[in-house]
């Protein structure tokens, strides 16, 4: 394509032309900070050569969301330019697409977003030539690490094709800062010399995003006393987990980043999880529940802040249950923060902020005609009664300036973090303007004294809080039967609590030393009392119950209205039959829009609705930005953003923290940017001469009148490996030590070495999964029919201790304790003996224990050298009966496939049945009990059905 050609681009902006320019003449790692526009840069360097109309450009590691805005940027570029060889963008990300259909696509040439699994196939197995690809657009380069499928893929692009161009993107700084010079690191995976780094605060960009300001209003937001109370409550919880997982854990770990305000980010239980990794086995079982404990207070954090207080009591229930022991049992597995008093305060309050009353066993309450039982409170969320007046205030400007002074459409667009925020806002705008009965509104508002002084228009979410009031209850309701059920099932063998005598014995004595309930001595405020949780025997906290005759005259009183009847109820899913009959197009002027973020997306929303206002209702960096390059972008439209957060919140201190998090990435890439080496090779220890290559491999002790081996050649050796192995990290290795990878579907075996040789390969977990469903006897039958030399690898992690005690947890009988650091009692010997049965079965069998997919290239290595090589045709036949052919010739999803396995009555002789006759899991799910009977058995076929129809009520 000459370089020359004119590509009509739509870049605004002086840093985004900068940018361009600076990628399309030469090759290197962009990293942009969030928000500034990254999709516009890579759709408008794709159009450019997908303009020229005889390129092949493969684009890696994008995402499904990804392929749909790029390939419609596409679209619409070529539209624009009224380009003739435009083709868009064609997706290659499913394995039922076949090797024909595949190599037609390839020879045609275009732009490709193809899945890593497929694409390393596919440039090993020739069926898409390295020579002729034009260059890579890598995505998300922060993900490849040197032993990811991309990194691969471009050592065998680069190995062969040293003309085409690598082009890495990210606006992700954070990945890039850890580590021992990461961005060296990171630019030696991609095979790239040059970094170029666009923060917010580079030049170009500050000047061209200070042009045309938006006009921002910023509402500081205060919580009620109750939301901050349980704030400071779950706080002091998440510090002193982080300061019993420094006391407990700081030998040889990297504490600094072990702070609070690091813990309110996402990444931070993934952080501390990933330290602790290679001593996982030795931690206690509080660390480990400490450790998952983290995502649950973070995201009860969260929920706070953006649940109603209905939902966020669930959310409670929900962590009380999970936490709670099983029926008839003393073991405690309940989380230390559970423990805490400030974990009374959590429970207490939340259940204060839904409903308030007194709870009193009487005897004589069901004779009482109409006796008290509680009283809803329903507090609302502060940011409702805000949002109201943010919609009034815009709505009484568009009524005084009815006409738009520019050329922006009338519209109000709500962003919030997630779909359930969404719902949410829609169901409250819906329903605020209803009005209940003066007695039903709720006992939260302690301004109704002076009824007479009260405005006329007041917003209010009683309708919505009611009605997901009486949802809470149905849930609860069902998920207290749904709870027993599943625990009678699992602990049936051991559970003699309430069977008999002996339940109440053990009841009884759990009591010792002080009263029991039934006989304590009321005190004053005893409703208040009997409303907090209580402490069991062992400390932890224990939620009292309400008495169903409370919550029956609750739920009477909670009867729907008939205001509350006549208000619409959200449409769940609409089949859109006679859509032209009964559906038009929206009038732009006045209308309301309430859509989550959704990263790059965002910046077409704003385009395609012009919006006149914005409301931010959840603080967000990279939409802010998105704004500015929206306003700097088009002089002619005008735009208000209503910026809202809770002052003195969690919400404002993660989004504070997200800031300078950022702008100190961008800072430690700059430092080391100025102080890198130039890497003058990319693959140093690629030979390009094969017959040097042979001579340093060979023996230098061969003397004079010495004989070479006698399957000595200047060919590179050769491994043919099945590809569902390219899910692992171990064939990238093998490529790595100059060994030719020939990728087939092998009926027997992971990886055929020789003609002798066959290796399956097994990760310590699918070790115990095979030997749960007996797969592995079968593999190793399979391998002795059809070879000299059966190998079972197992394979331990990278970095991860070189024993067999870290697993036990997985070996485990379910129902056992969790006393341990190694979990169950005996599940390490429990897969130790299995392996000695295996080995009394199969005596020959050779066991070759790798620590680390490192070591199993270099065993592979060895064990190869002066061996013949593997026939590829040969191998695919072995295993096949005559005329067969796999599954079909078709390849299929393997993540299916292996659910399928899973499944009670599936087997590794029925399940090719059930895929070649059932198109995916949920059809088969869906079956009837005689349909699957027909695939895999009468017997087999009866297990299926009970498993997908088994009621947990």
């Amino acid at each position: 394509m000459s370089a020359s050609e004119p590509v009509k681009l739509s870049l605004p902006l002086a840093y985004q032309q900068d940018l361009y320019n600076e990628i399309r003449a030469d090759d290197g790692l962009v990293i942009l900070a969030r928000g500034l526009g990254l999709a516009r840069i890579v759709s408008g360097l794709l159009h450019a050569h997908d303009v020229a109309g005889d390129n092949l450009v493969i684009v890696l590691g994008a995402e499904e969301r990804e392929n749909e805005w790029l390939g419609e940027s596409l679209i619409e570029q070529a539209a624009i330019s009224k380009a003739q060889k435009a083709r868009g963008l064609s997706v290659v990300n499913t394995e039922a697409m076949t090797v024909g259909v595949r190599q037609k696509l390839y020879a045609k040439g275009g732009i490709f977003s193809i899945t890593s699994r497929i694409l390393v196939v596919d440039l090993l197995t020739s069926l898409i030539k390295a020579e002729t690809i034009t260059g890579v657009i890598v995505l998300h380069a922060e993900r490849v690490v040197a032993t990811s499928l991309e990194a691969f893929i471009l050592r065998i692009f680069r190995q062969k094709n040293k003309a085409g161009f690598i082009k890495a993107f990210s606006d992700n700084p954070e990945p890039f800062t850890t580590g021992f010079s990461p961005l060296a690191t990171m630019m030696r995976n991609l095979f790239l010399r040059r970094a170029m780094l666009w923060p917010r605060f580079h030049v170009t960009v500050a000047k061209s995003l200070e042009v045309k300001k938006p006009e921002v209003v910023e509402l500081e937001i205060a919580m009620t006393e109750s939301m901050r109370d349980i704030q400071t409550a779950i706080l002091e919880c998440v510090e002193v987990s982080i300061s019993e997982l420094r006391k407990s854990n700081g030998q040889n770990l990297e504490l600094e980043d072990w702070t609070l305000d690091s813990a309110l980010h996402k990444s931070f239980d993934v952080i501390v999880r990933r330290q602790l990794d290679p001593v996982w086995h030795r931690v206690s079982y509080k660390t480990r529940q400490i450790v998952a404990d983290l995502t649950v207070l973070r995201n009860m954090l969260n929920a706070l802040l953006t649940h109603d207080c209905v939902s966020f009591q669930q959310l409670l229930d929900t962590i009380i249950a999970a936490n709670a022991p099983p029926p008839g049992t003393t073991r405690q597995t309940q989380s230390p923060w559970l423990f805490l008093d400030a974990a009374h305060t959590i429970f207490t309050l939340a259940k204060r902020r839904v409903y308030t009353g007194s709870i009193v066993k009487d005897k004589n309450a069901a004779n009482e005609e109409i006796p008290k039982g509680l009283i809803p409170r329903l507090e609302e969320q502060p940011k409702w009664a805000v949002l109201a007046e943010v919609l009034q205030e815009i709505e009484q400007e568009l009524y005084f300036n009815p006409v738009p002074q520019d050329t922006s459409n009338g519209v109000t667009l709500i962003m919030c973090t997630d779909q359930a925020t969404v719902r949410q806002i829609r169901e409250y705008l819906q329903t605020m303007n209803e009005k209940l009965p003066d007695e039903m509104q709720g006992s939260d508002d302690e301004d109704d004294d002076d009824g007479d002084k009260k405005e006329d228009w007041t917003p209010s979410a009683a309708i919505m809080l009611r009605r997901r009031l009486r949802g809470y209850f149905a849930w609860k309701r069902d998920f207290s039967k749904a709870t027993a059920a599943l625990f009678a099932e699992q602990y049936k063998p051991a559970n003699t609590y309430g069977g008999g005598g002996g339940g109440y014995k053990r009841d009884q004595e759990s009591f010792r030393g002080r009263a029991p309930p039934n006989k304590r001595r009321r005190v004053r405020g005893g409703a208040a009392a009997a409303m907090a949780p209580t402490r069991a025997s062992g400390g932890a906290i224990q939620v009292h119950e309400d008495q169903p005759q409370q919550l029956a005259e609750m739920l009477v009183g909670m009867a729907p209205t008939l205001t509350e009847q006549a208000v619409k109820q959200e449409i769940g899913a609409d089949p859109m039959e006679s859509y032209e009959d009964y559906y038009q197009m929206f009038d732009m002027g006045g209308l309301v829009v309430v859509h989550p973020y959704d990263g790059e997306n965002d910046e077409h929303i704003l385009e395609e609705l012009r919006p006149r206002f914005v409301v931010m209702y959840d603080p967000n960096t990279a939409f802010i930005r998105r704004v500015e390059v929206y306003r700097s972008s088009h002089n002619e439209r005008n735009i208000k953003v209503y910026f809202m957060f809770y002052g003195e919140s969690v919400e404002e201190r993660r989004y504070l923290s997200a800031v300078r998090k950022e702008k100190d990435a961008f800072t430690k890439l700059i430092r080391e940017k100025s102080t890198m080496a130039i890497t003058l090779t990319t693959d140093s220890q690629q030979i390009t001469d094969p017959q040097e290559h042979f001579l340093r491999t060979l023996n230098t002790r061969i003397a004079g009148g010495g004989r070479l081996p006698p399957h000595a050649t200047a060919e590179p050796p050769r491994v043919i490996i099945d590809i569902r192995e390219f899910r692992s990290t171990l064939p990238s290795l093998i490529h790595g030590r100059n060994i030719t990878l020939v990728p087939c579907m092998l009926t027997v075996g992971d990886y055929i070495l020789t003609p002798d040789i066959c290796v399956e390969r097994k990760s310590i977990k699918d070790l115990i999964s095979s030997f749960k469903d007996g797969r592995l006897y079968n593999q190793c039958e399979n391998m002795f029919n059809h070879y000299k030399y059966p190998m079972l690898l197992i394979e331990f992690d990278q970095g991860k201790a070189f024993t067999l005690e870290p697993f036990a947890d997985y070996t485990a009988p379910s129902g056992g304790g969790g006393g341990g650091a190694g979990g169950g009692p005996g599940g390490e010997g429990e897969l130790q003996s299995k392996l000695v049965l295996l080995t009394i079965a199969f005596p020959e069998l050779r066991v070759i224990w790798s620590s680390s997919p490192f070591q199993t290239a270099e065993i592979f290595e060895e064990l190869k050298k002066g061996a013949a090589e593997p026939d590829p045709v040969k191998a695919v036949q072995v295993g096949l009966e005559a005329g067969e052919d796999l599954l079909g010739g078709v390849m299929y999803n393997q993540t299916p496939i292996d659910m399928l396995r899973a499944v009670p009555g599936i087997t590794i002789r029925n399940y090719k049945n059930v895929v070649a006759e059932v198109e995916s899991m949920m059809e088969f799910a869906n079956l009837e009990e005689k349909e699957v009977s027909a695939l895999v058995g009468k017997e087999a076929g009866k297990q299926v059905y009970n498993f997908f129809n088994r009621s947990v009520f």
